[in-house]
């Protein structure tokens, strides 16, 4: 029986703090004592039209909110709970949610709608609630209901769609589906509103409609209806109607030849001459159409050229019409829009179009644009020359070096000057087309670079000139620097040109991450990124000096983020953000100095001081760890080896700390790895501290809130902490083997056809693998015998891993490499294992015929142990 809670969900709204905390107080309450009744009082709410609509609204969002969650834990726990309550409660819920899309209220209507798609998207899969669509129908081909009642079904059925999958209904309720919602599309019967309900529920209910893409008239007539919606004289139903040729394009592409030429004038027309939201699913067609062809194109192959792949060439043909029409998009700047990346118009949107564009056709597109450029660059009327810089920038990713690096070069000094242009979308634009450039068009260590000895100092001088500009300039000038430097990153000779410029562009980007406009523009954090990728690339044997004179400058200018007054949430975040892109800086200092026997004295000279400063900002943040900090200290104790130790007493409760944060799981994540660099640093100096890190490693793994992504370097982990401490993890191996073995039980009933899942499913097996590995070889000089009750287990786990004929290649290295571990530390005692295992020669036999020299030496190596063991 529902419950009176009108009051108590307007009190939950009240001004008054204590009033709506009581309230949220008897909700949760009723919530956690009894769910059923707590879901149907809710739902009478939501469907009775005497109520206030502030009790109804709340209502209705505590009701979507009781069946679903961004969360996946939570989710699966909310399924749950619906799925335990009595049928005949349910059927209530339903039935009240579904007299609610009658309701003269939309607000009501409308949640009611989202609400019945989360109870479908649970139920239908189970082959619960057969009777929904039908009931939906019912209300479409009743005569005389009113439109608000049709529009509440239409939005239902497209949320419905939105929610389940194409699997979840038979052809006979798509087909019904599909005729309600075309006819509801029909200009002479219905009004606007249902109109623009049924065009958006066909787009969501595209996915279903495999069958009836593959009937010809059928096909017609949908393609017919939604072309001629896409005329209608209300924006919004023209936009819907857009946004279903969107979906179309990158369904059903290859039933779309008979239909190009109306969609081209559709479209073309949209682009020139509607409004601009309309416009934009306009340009979003063409550039899901190259979309298409992109992946086409990756998966062709010549011997597979005239094999009936469904490759139309839709860009290609369209081309000569295509591209001006685009071009044309590129002079439609807004005269005050913001040059922030986040802007989205008409202008950004041709261009994002004529890049994909670009890259579907390559060298001939590069004929059809430059005489649109060369007619611009020069113009008086600033979005001319803009427009000229955002196209060549935009078709850079496509064409051939040979065909697109002669016209860069001879724009070059244009661009240059253009840096200095009087208006600052023009700068802005132009600095984004030089990033791209040297993005692209740079690489001396593949042989090709549009710079040279020649042009660069004026290159080098434009863009340090360009980090005195305004915030959005200079952070793209920054962008262009980070790239310039990585074009010299392993370029052997090459690398030297930049040199000399080396100490003036530290110089420059340090001043730049000072500037007092620099932190609401994210100007800071990218001079900071800038200068990890200079001194990341730098030619170390000539940028040494620079590189350990920076070290005490980024050291100075974290000590003094402590002295930050700090009087507000904002004022802390920034103070974290700026020790953020200081500790990275610091990372990449150590890391580059620890590198090479030349500079690895530096670092410990200055590791005490080191040290303290990262100490210092976790002791600023008391209740997270800081994710860049505990980078930076992986690094150092890489750096420092076993002097680690002297850090370790006062470090780790900060490294407990990050292990316990299953809230922020990246941190967790980081402070796994760290664990692992502190165990190579120190090696079996670190056993004094590996039962409490094997004890939280293991809470890890047997926690179920903590993201499944963490799980797999924790297993990595364990293999980092048995090297490190040899036959001395013998004690942890009664706790982590059965771990290791259920993770293996775990990996056989992934479902593989699921993307994501086969993913984590790589890691899982590569990080098992790894664990067993690293336990294997710390147990071969003493004690390896601790390990033959596992030596069958993991047989059979490598034998499940190679029978995956789709595996990842890093799966297969992890896998040949613990079998030749496992027969290096256990030697004769598994020869008979060894002995009934066939499938090893067809593994061993599959890497030895790898292109990978990598994983041919292992194999090799693991195929030398195997035959050594077998003939002893």
């Amino acid at each position: 029986m529902a419950m009176e809670i009108t009051q108590i969900l307007l009190s939950a709204q009240s001004a008054d703090a204590r009033v709506r905390t009581e309230a949220e107080t008897s909700l949760r309450q009723f919530q956690e004592q009894n769910l059923p009744v707590f879901l149907l009082s809710l739902s009478f709410e939501l469907s009775n039209n005497e109520k206030p609509t502030e009790s109804r609204r709340l209502a209705g969002i505590i009701l979507k909110n009781s069946l679903d969650a961004k969360d996946a834990t939570r989710k699966s726990i909310l399924v749950q709970q619906w799925m335990g309550i009595e049928v005949a409660i349910k059927s209530q819920i339903k039935e009240l949610l579904l007299r609610t899309l009658g309701s003269s209220a939309q607000e009501a209507w409308h949640t009611s709608a989202q609400v019945i798609a989360k109870i479908a998207s649970i139920e239908i899969p189970q082959k619960q609630w057969p009777e929904l669509i039908a009931t939906l129908l019912n209300n479409m081909t009743q005569r005389d209901q009113p439109p608000s009642l049709k529009q509440a079904t239409l939005e239902t059925l497209g949320f419905v769609c939105e929610e389940i999958s194409d699997q979840d209904l038979v052809q006979d309720e798509v087909n019904t589906v599909l005729t309600a919602v075309v006819q509801g599309m029909n200009l002479a019967e219905h009004s606007p509103e249902v109109r623009l309900a049924a065009t958006r529920a066909l787009c969501n209910a595209l996915g279903f409609a495999q069958s009836n893409f593959e009937n010809e008239m059928e096909r017609n007539y949908i393609m017919k209806v939604v072309c001629e919606t896409a005329l209608s004289k209300e924006v919004e139903i023209r936009k819907a109607a857009f946004e279903c040729l969107v979906s179309i394009a990158s369904t059903y592409y290859e039933v779309l030849e008979p239909y190009m030429q109306t969609l081209f004038e559709l479209t073309s027309n949209a682009v020139k001459g509607d409004v601009e939201e309309v416009a934009l699913q306009a340009v979003e067609f063409w550039s899901s159409i190259c979309d298409e062809e992109i992946e086409l194109q990756e998966f062709e192959s010549s011997e597979s050229a005239d094999s009936g792949s469904p490759h139309a060439r839709f860009i290609e043909k369209a081309l000569p019409a295509l591209v001006p029409m685009l071009l044309e998009t590129l002079l439609k700047q807004e005269e005050d829009q913001d040059q922030e990346d986040s802007i989205w118009n008409i202008s950004m949107a041709g261009g994002t179009c004529l890049g994909l564009v670009s890259r579907t056709v390559g060298d001939p597109i590069v004929p059809l644009v430059i005489p649109f450029v060369e007619d611009n660059i020069r113009k008086p009327d600033w979005h001319s020359r803009e427009a000229a810089t955002y196209a060549l920038g935009s078709i850079l990713d496509g064409p051939t070096f040979e065909k697109i690096s002669p016209l860069v070069n001879a724009g070059f000094d244009f661009l240059l000057n253009l840096m200095k242009d009087e208006n600052n979308h023009v700068r802005d634009t132009t600095a984004w087309t030089l990033t791209r450039i040297f993005e692209l068009l740079h690489s001396p260590a593949n042989g090709f670079s549009v710079l040279s000895p020649g042009n660069l100092p004026m290159v080098v001088k434009v863009l340090l000139d360009s980090l005195q500009d305004v915030p959005t300039v200079a952070k793209k000038a920054c962008g262009a620097i980070y790239y310039l430097a990585q074009g010299f990153e392993d370029a052997g000779a090459s690398a030297s040109l930049l040199s000399p410029y080396l100490p003036d562009i530290m110089t420059r980007l340090v001043a730049t991450a000072d500037r007092k406009d620099s932190g609401d523009s994210k100007l800071r954090s990218s001079a900071y990124e800038t200068i990890n990728e200079v001194v990341r690339c730098a030619n170390i044997a000539e940028a040494s000096q620079i590189i350990a004179q920076l070290l005490p400058a980024i050291m100075n200018k974290l000590a003094q983020t402590f002295e930050l007054q700090i009087v507000s949430l904002d004022d802390r975040e920034k103070q974290s953000d700026l020790q953020a892109s200081l500790c990275g800086v610091l990372q990449v200092i150590i890391q580059r100095l620890s590198n090479t026997d030349e500079t690895k004295h530096i670092i410990p000279q200055y590791a005490d001081q080191i040290m303290v400063l990262f100490l210092r900002v976790f002791a600023c943040h008391s209740s997270t760890v800081h994710e860049e900090a505990m980078l930076a200290i992986g690094a150092l104790a890489y750096a420092t080896g076993a002097d680690f130790l002297k850090y370790m007493q006062e470090f780790y409760k900060y490294l407990e700390m990050g292990l316990q944060n299953f809230e922020e799981y990246q941190v967790c994540a980081i402070t796994v790895g760290v664990v692992g660099d502190i165990c190579r640093a120190l090696e079996d100096k670190v056993l004094p501290f590996c039962d409490g890190i094997m004890e939280l490693l293991l809470n890890d793994l047997r926690s179920d809130v903590l993201h499944r992504s963490v799980k797999p370097p924790i297993f990595s982990c364990f293999g980092d902490v048995a090297l490190a401490i040899g036959h001395r993890f013998e004690k942890y191996i009664c706790y982590a083997l059965p771990m290791m073995q259920g993770a293996a039980e775990i990996c056989a009933q992934m479902d593989m056809d699921d993307e994501e899942l086969l993913e984590y499913g790589y890691q899982l097996k590569c990080s098992i693998f790894e664990a067993y590995s690293g336990i294997l070889q710390g147990f071969k000089d003493s004690k390896s015998e601790v390990m033959l009750p596992y030596a069958s287990h993991l047989l059979q786990f490598i034998e499940l891993v190679f029978k995956d004929r789709q595996r990842d290649e890093s799966v297969t290295k992890a896998a040949v490499a613990v079998t030749g571990d496992l027969a290096d530390a256990l030697g004769p005692n598994i020869k008979l294992l060894f002995k009934d295992r066939a499938f090893l020669i067809d593994l061993l036999g599959e890497c030895l015929q790898s292109d990978d020299e990598q994983l041919k030496e292992t194999a090799t190596w693991t195929q030398g142990i195997i035959g050594r063991i077998m003939v002893s």
